[in-house]
């Protein structure tokens, strides 16, 4: 089957549905591509380097329509481009159906199978590798703050220079999904004071993971909505939240806004009111303008100045990054190529009974099959309740210190057994037996108040902590301290000693090391 990728006729769009290292990985896979001529242009991608990955470079849009299996695009199709679609072709590439009613029945009419990228059902983790929403949030996270300093009258980073001191810029970011962290990440890196808020409390910890303060609003109310998205919240929580955003508008000098509902036009958070509030120079942007935006003066598509404040309403944020957006969206494009075609023969099966497939499949051989059935989801499997109650029944849990009377029953028990091994033990097995016991029962203790995550880094380190074996290879090694030659072991013991040494020492310095490494992953 022939993949053809044309060039994106929408307005300012410079992304290409494809680049040259996927067109490699699509042939490999069966494929043979076709690229319209200029169609990677604006994003740093010649006609010449998809000629040497191997696909065929094709003059018009409307040879390449006509005589293409399967359409791979960016932004959804014109009329004038289904008009170009060949009978019963596939089309994959951002659709939004609920927004585009007139054309689906135009790609219903061509009888035209359509996967629509922005449909994925999220929630499926096997679905993360064909995300091109996640991936053209976190471009568009991170261009916004690039826009936003551009727009700024000073540092992100506070200074201390001979000229003066420069305080840090304060940035506010109402949204911590995906282009919200993406955001916090970007402001946090170049030194900015960086706030966010988030009607889903669960994505706290990762603002702070990245260096910004959660802003919380005084009002309790869970706001996910599934799908990574959030839900419409209640009249009481936005009064508090209109609140909260009011007073970040008057301290911040940056804020920008993230807040999309699915199938919804964009909350409106910002008032103009709070736009006044603000201080001159201060900026605004708004990364949900495409949907009517979340600032009440927002114009999408535009960077105005109104009472003093730079509202910026770019749509096409992703699209300022060509480059990394179209690389990211091509192997979103892949990966989901290679569930179509497991065979590696070229060959695509839109399978419905894989819900990742299913929830992707808009329309299928001319007949729209949006929306899809909800997921079924497995249901969390429930803990037995013996299993739950029966660390209550000891008296402690997974995790926590015994009970003073558990401990005085160990001690008991350990020191009668104590007792009755030195009635006929020799003394000196005994004083070994006596430095054994303790030295389990303090391990055993201290591994017992460990945080279970650190389990393994604590084993690693243990582990080279043990290598004893290197004080009886040095010991071995070592000449004897009164110079007889009767004592020295011979080379066969030598030699296995300083083998032994050897293979120690590299279980000891990695013994740290894989230590540092772990416990790393635990710092901010």
């Amino acid at each position: 089957m022939l993949i053809g990728v044309p060039l994106e006729t929408a307005a300012g769009e410079k992304r290409v549905a494809t680049v040259p290292e996927v067109v490699e990985k699509l042939i490999k896979l069966g494929f043979t591509v076709a690229v319209q001529g200029g169609a990677g242009e604006a994003a740093n991608v010649s006609d010449e380097a998809y000629r040497a990955a191997g696909a065929e470079v094709v003059p018009t849009a409307a040879e390449l329509w006509s005589k293409s299996d399967i359409v791979f695009k960016v932004r959804p199709p014109s009329a004038a481009e289904v008009g170009l679609m060949r009978e019963g072709g596939m089309l994959v590439g951002f659709v939004w159906p609920a927004q585009n009613p007139e054309l689906m029945q135009q790609l219903a009419a061509k009888r035209a199978t359509v996967l629509a990228i922005d449909s994925l059902p999220r929630q499926l983790s096997r679905a993360q590798k064909m995300d091109a929403l996640t991936s053209m949030a976190g471009v568009s996270g991170y261009r916004a703050v690039i826009e936003a300093a551009n727009a700024f009258g000073r540092y992100f980073n506070g200074q201390v220079t001979a000229a003066g001191k420069i305080p840090p810029a304060k940035v506010f970011i109402a949204g911590a999904g995906v282009a919200g962290l993406a955001a916090i990440g970007t402001a946090a890196g170049l030194g900015a004071i960086v706030r966010a808020n988030d009607t889903r409390a669960e994505v706290a910890d990762q603002v702070v993971s990245l260096g910004g303060e959660f802003v919380k609003v005084d009002y309790e109310e869970e706001g996910s909505g599934g799908g990574g998205y959030a839900k419409v919240m209640s009249e009481g929580f936005q009064q508090a939240q209109r609140a909260m955003y009011a007073q970040q508008a008057r301290e911040c000098d940056i804020i920008i806004t993230t807040a999309l509902i699915p199938g919804k036009p964009a909350p409106k958070l910002i008032t103009a009111e709070m736009v006044k509030s603000m201080k001159p120079g201060s900026v605004i942007v708004d990364m949900a303008a495409e949907q009517g935006g979340n600032c009440e003066l927002t114009e999408p598509g535009q960077a105005v100045v109104k009472h003093g404040v730079t509202i910026i309403g770019y749509t096409d944020l992703a699209s300022r990054l060509a480059k990394q957006s179209s690389t990211l969206y091509s192997n979103n494009l892949l990966r989901l190529t290679e569930e179509l075609c497991k065979t590696k023969d070229g060959i695509v099966d839109v399978n419905m009974d894989d819900d990742a497939i299913r929830g992707l499949t808009v329309i299928k051989d001319g007949s729209i099959t949006w929306p899809p059935p909800p997921l079924k989801l497995p249901a969390p499997v429930a803990k037995p309740a013996a299993a739950v109650a029966a660390p209550k029944a000891h008296g402690h849990g997974p995790g926590e210190p015994m009970s003073a009377k558990s401990l005085a029953i160990v001690f008991g028990v350990g020191a009668l057994a104590l007792w009755g091994v030195g009635l006929y033990a020799p003394a000196s097995f005994l004083s070994h037996f006596t430095v054994f016991v303790l030295a389990c029962f303090i391990g055993y203790m201290v591994i017992w108040n460990v945080t279970p995550s650190l389990h393994t880094p604590l084993m690693s380190v243990t582990n080279a902590i043990s290598s004893i074996i290197a004080i009886g290879a040095l010991v071995q090694i070592a000449p004897p301290l009164d110079g007889a030659s009767a004592d020295r072991p011979s080379a066969l013991i030598l030699g296995m000693a300083v083998l032994a040494l050897v293979l120690t020492a590299v279980n000891m310095f990695g013994g740290f090391a894989v230590t540092r490494r772990m416990l790393a992953m635990f710092r901010k």
